[in-house]
């Protein structure tokens, strides 16, 4: 992965384009149960922003489209490999919610079934011009399509999440930070 060959959609330039004069941008990460990829993705966004104190990302969090895991730490085994990365996934688990909507400027879901099921939660237009894909912001010719969920896969997958987010936020970050 070249983060140097990114180049944002159209798309992605109509949201930069929407957002510029916004002194803080909100983003709102969700995977399926807030345990894996959301959680690493907001640490991931959290450790970049922490090192441009000139950035505009302002409050960063994720959340989860079911409430299985509501109140629980991440997956040890993301934790695990975040801290070999020196990151901190230590987000207390939440359900994502329609108020969110409200709270954040960019809701950005891991896969085409957390998209199918945010884009149910949007109530209106506005709402659901809110939600992008992660996988908008992976460098062209990216062989993934989503951030597939690594909660039944072994070390390598894992790390597999973990490289795709680095990019996507890092993206993510000059594109809109």
């Amino acid at each position: 992965m070249n983060l140097l060959d990114y180049n944002p959609s159209p798309r992605i330039e109509s949201l930069a384009r929407r957002l510029k004069d916004r002194d803080s941008i909100s983003i709102l990460f969700i995977c399926l149960g807030n345990i894996c990829r959301s959680p690493a993705a907001d640490a991931i966004m959290r450790d970049k922003v922490a090192d441009r104190p000139d950035c505009r990302i302002g409050e960063i969090d994720s959340a989860g489209i079911g409430s299985w895991h509501v109140g629980d730490l991440p997956d040890a085994r993301m934790r695990a490999h975040g801290r070999q990365r020196g990151l901190k996934v230590n987000h207390v688990c939440r359900q994502v919610r329609e108020s969110d909507f409200d709270r954040f400027d960019i809701i950005i879901g891991m896969d085409e079934g957390n998209l199918r099921n945010l884009h149910k939660l949007a109530k209106t237009r506005e709402d659901d011009d809110k939600i992008y894909a992660m996988a908008e912001f992976f460098s062209p010719g990216s062989r993934w399509y989503e951030v597939p969920d690594p909660y039944y896969d072994g070390d390598e997958g894992f790390e597999t999440v973990l490289d795709l987010l680095e990019e996507g936020t890092q993206n993510i970050l000059d594109t809109l930070g």
